[in-house]
């Protein structure tokens, strides 16, 4: 959707030879109860971030949150709502951009915090040629 909100801005960039020297890699986990990955980004305010063109809301059914939380130890809200908004994708493009490909391969492991989906080699692959250029802001 078109992003109505002033200030959000898309915590990517595309790697260059003018910035790429400023990358900095580490292990992160998203949150606690998850383990930490290689990850690599862009130091906050070292490289230019632009304001987003667009939001990706990102929901997960009732029962997807609830196996999730199962699997996690986390307690379930007492709520009927159908779906739930899990995250918010501020971007440039005017279509899903693919997730990182070491989130593809978390979404596989339930236990580990991720959806329990299998991997799709296609769409892992589409994910690397997207990322491969391209690294956070954080």
């Amino acid at each position: 959707m078109p992003n109505f909100v002033a200030g959000v801005t898309v915590p990517v960039a595309e790697i260059t030879e003018d910035n790429e020297h400023l990358l900095r890699t580490g292990y992160t986990a998203r949150k606690p109860t998850e383990l930490p990955v290689l990850g690599r980004w862009f130091p906050k305010g070292r490289v230019p971030e632009v304001e987003a063109a667009y939001l990706d809301l990102i929901l997960y059914s009732r029962e997807q949150i609830r196996k999730e939380n199962a699997a996690t130890g986390i307690k379930t809200l007492d709520t009927d709502a159908p779906w739930g908004i899990i995250s918010v994708k501020a971007q440039m493009e005017p279509y899903e951009t693919p997730m990182q490909p070491i989130t593809v391969m978390r979404n596989s492991m339930i236990s580990e915090g991720g959806s329990g989906v299998d991997i799709d080699r296609d769409a892992y692959m589409r994910s690397v040629k997207y990322w491969e250029s391209r690294a956070t802001i954080a």
